[in-house]
Formats: C-alpha cells, structure tokens, sequence
C-alpha cells in the first residue's frame, strides 16, 4: 500500500504541465537523437545536462526530462540498426542481426513496429521493477556505514569493464585518470590545493558538466571531423508499422523473456544494456533453436533484443537511484547532474526527497506511452532525420554545448575547459580507451575518498574495518565475482566473432 500511496504522489508530480512538457520535449529529442548512428544515449543525455541548466529547471524537472531522452534514445537506436544497418548505439547491434535482413526483404516497417512494442514492454517491465525493488534495495542500504560505503565504491570500479564493453586494462587506466581528475581542487579535510597549478578556478575541482560535454560531444565532432566523407547510403522502402505491431502478438513470449533478462543485466551494476539485448537474443536463439531463422530476418531476433536492452536501461536505474552506484555509462551521466545540483542519490534520497523519486517513476510510465505513441505511426518521419547531412548536424551539436557550458558560469575558462576534454577524449578514443569510466573516476573518487578517510579516522588508522562486516566482505565477493563474469563474457563474444 505504501509504494500505492507513493505512485499516487509521483503521478500528482508528473502531471504538472511543466514536469508533462519536459517528458514528451525528452521523449522527442531522445528518439531523433538515439535514430542517428555513433551518438546514442550516453552523448544524447551529456549534451541535454547544460541546457537544464541554462533554462533553470528544478531538479525533479531535469531529472524528468534527461531520463526521458535516456528512454527515448533506447528507442531511436532501433530505427538505424534496421534502416542503415548501423547501429545507433551498442546495445541496438544485436537489432541489426535480423532487423535490416528484414528491412531488405521489404519489411522495414514491420520490423520497427514490431520493435517499438518490443522497445515498450521491456521499458514497462523496467518500470515496474523500480517501483518494486529500488525500496527494498534501499532498506538494506540504510545499514551502510563509511566502510559499507567504500565497499560499494570499489565495486563500482570493478564493474567497469561491464559498462564500457572494452578492454579491462584499458578501463582501469581510463578510471585512473578520472581518479586523478576527482582529485583537482581544495582538499575537504586539510583545505590544502591538489594540482590546480595557481588556477583559482580550479580550487572547487573540475565541473562534471564541462567534462561531460567535452569528453562526449565535442570529441565526437572531431571524430566526425576526421572522417568527413561519410559513407554510402542504402534507399529502402519501409512500408506501415502496423503489421509489426500485429506480430508482437505472435512474439509475446520471446518478448516477455526478453524483458525479464534484460532486466536482471540492468539492475547488476556494471552490465548494461549492452549485456541485456546479448543475452536477450542469444537466449531466445537458443529457446527457439532450428525453428528460428536468426539472421536471416526472424522477427524474434528483432523482438527479444530490443525487449531486453529497454528494461535494461530501466534496471539500471535502481542502483543508481538507491546506491548511488551508476548500472551503466549513461547512469553515470544522470549521477553528474545530481551531483551537481547538491542531491546525493542513495538510501536517504527516497527518504529526504520522495516526489523526486516517485515523480520519476510515474513519468517514466508517462513517457513510454508517449514514446509508444510517437514510434509507430511517426517512425517513417524520425528515419527521414537519418538523412541529414552531417556537415548540418555536428555544427548544430558544438553550438548546443558551446552555449549550455558558458551559461553555466558565465566563464570563458569553462570553454577552454570543455575544450581541453573534448581533445582528451578524442585522444581517448583513437587509443580505444574508454570515456565512461573517466567520468566514473571524475564522479565517484572525492566520495570515495571521503567515506575511506573517515572509516580510517572512525577505526583509528586500522584498515581491517573495510572488511570487518559481513556486508562489506559480501560486496568485496560479488565485486570479484562480477569481474570474472566479465572476463568470461568477453571470451564469449570473442570466441563468437572468431
């Protein structure tokens, strides 16, 4: 009755005028950003963080309309995967399998109808199970002490390799940096400057927001830059959307299952929606055996992909929102704005802000909905944004962050700040070194930090209190436990692309 009473107060929330804007504007700006290839959700929602600051929203509001782009970027990377056999981001490469096949036997409508009610269903199950399980997630939190705390931040680097999908090596040093970047600034016990090399704009740290921009869209258009020519289009006709919705009916079980394995990935931190829409398809391939012609355009390896990467980009939140551990890179991003806006997501969140929390859950429902309203009859309408020219769009990207980042200070540094990371990141990028963990280091070090220094002054210098309680030893186990499982997952993915 409580979560009744709580989902009551989170619809009042979201039923605002400004708090319904916000959720259909992101639902929107999502789907067109997730429709074009390479951008995807990560620099959809980093690229949304000034302009809520810009337009002063309130902190439920941002929150609102940056998890709508989330949801709606989930949705858009589809239509790519099935139009242009590109993928619009990584966790829609499984969509590509059986998705463009059919988009060549002339079934491209189908398949985006289909994989719209697909894209729902796991979104709504995603949903729900936040609803569920985040308060139950954060009834065991509140036990945490500064030496829990700094358990979970270790897990949360030890599940790198899962949120970027790359070499581990390659995390780790990537977290290594972001660690040292966490370190710029005053010192919060002694009051000491760490590396701020005289700059007095420094003595605060560096802001996430101007890193986030640089790290994600400005080195995204130097890598547009680098490669201006572009490739080769593909013209397909893709007919009405309404007969995928009909076969969703035929897909209903391989979409349930879907649903509940993406699921699952989505609430380990660290595994992503990535993770859910692999073993979403792999699975159902499985199940399906020689009655399935994957690969060669089954509808069920459309369904189950999608089904599963949507509720895994939902599970992902629970941990982000109870723990204050990011489930995937774009989590991580969703963390910044918080953090930026003096809300420390965790146990004491549900407490301290609860029509923050709920209103977020009801405007998810309200979103999806949305998003389920605009991708079958308007698809063919946000395929056609795939056909604008990229001298047109990244121009547009780099004015959106250069007036977002000043209008956070009203500082030119800023701008040479946001500059100095986008080459950082295109640098990262060339070496294949991941970003998102950067931005974990960036985001999660000072806590860190500050909970080990004071498990360490609480104990008196002895460090057998990190691991002094069952909690703690537990977290440390499935930390080690999630790397493994990282390690096996990639040998798979390997051994298949062999």
């Amino acid at each position: 009755m409580d979560i009744l009473a709580f989902l009551a107060q989170g619809f009042a929330v979201a039923l605002e005028p400004q708090n319904l804007f916000l959720a259909f504007i992101g639902c929107v700006i999502g789907t067109l950003i997730g429709a074009l290839p390479g951008l995807g959700p990560v620099n959809g929602v980093a690229l949304m963080i000034p302009l809520s600051f810009n337009f002063s929203l309130p902190a439920t509001g941002a929150l609102i309309l940056l998890v709508s782009v989330y949801y709606g970027c989930m949705y858009g990377g589809r239509i790519s995967s099935i139009v242009l056999n590109i993928p619009g981001d990584e966790p829609a490469m499984m969509t590509t399998l059986d998705g463009y096949p059919m988009a060549l036997k002339g079934q491209g409508g189908e398949a985006l109808g289909l994989s719209a009610v697909a894209s729902f269903a796991g979104a709504a199950v995603a949903t729900l199970g936040l609803a569920l399980f985040a308060p139950l997630l954060v009834q065991f939190a509140i036990r945490f002490g500064p030496a829990e705390y700094f358990a979970l931040f270790v897990l949360a680097f030890a599940t790198i390799g899962g949120v970027t999908g790359g070499s581990l090596v390659k995390s780790f040093i990537a977290a290594f940096l972001g660690l040292l970047l966490g370190s710029v600034g005053l010192d919060a016990v002694s009051g000491v400057p760490r590396y701020t090399f005289g700059l007095y704009e420094l003595y605060d740290g560096i802001d996430f927001i101007v890193a986030l921009v640089g790290l994600f869209a400005i080195s995204e258009c130097l890598i547009y830059l680098e490669d201006i020519r572009g490739t080769s289009r593909p013209t397909l006709t893709l007919g009405s959307a309404m007969p995928g919705v009909r076969s969703a009916g035929r897909c209903a079980p391989t979409i349930a299952r879907g649903s509940l394995i993406g699921f699952v990935a989505g609430v380990l931190p660290g595994a992503g929606a990535a993770l859910g829409s692999f073993l979403a398809y792999m699975l159902e391939k499985r199940w399906v055996g020689r009655n399935g012609r994957f690969g060669q355009g089954d509808p069920r390896g459309v369904a189950a992909p999608e089904a599963g990467n949507n509720a895994a980009a939902g599970g992902a939140l629970i941990p982000m929102l109870s723990l204050g551990i990011p489930g995937s890179g774009t989590t991580a991003i969703l963390l910044a704005l918080l953090l930026s806006m003096n809300i420390t997501p965790g146990p004491l969140l549900f407490e301290q802000q609860p029509e923050m929390v709920w209103g977020l859950v009801a405007a998810l429902v309200i979103g999806n909905f949305v998003l389920l309203v605009l991708n079958v009859p308007l698809v063919s309408l946000f395929a056609k944004v795939l056909q604008a020219p990229g001298w047109f769009l990244m121009p547009m990207v780099v004015m959106v962050a250069f007036v977002g980042v000043y209008s956070l200070n009203n500082s030119a540094f800023d701008l040479y700040m946001m500059l100095g990371f986008g080459v950082l990141g295109y640098a990262l990028r060339k070496l294949e070194i991941p970003t998102v963990p950067v931005v974990l280091g960036l985001l999660l070090g000072g806590q860190m930090e500050f909970n080990l220094r004071r498990a360490m002054s609480i104990s008196g210098g002895d460090w057998s209190i990190l691991w002094s309680s069952g909690i703690s030893v537990g977290i440390y186990l499935f930390a080690v436990t999630l790397i493994v499982a990282g390690l096996v997952y990639s040998w798979m993915v390997r051994g298949r692309l062999a």
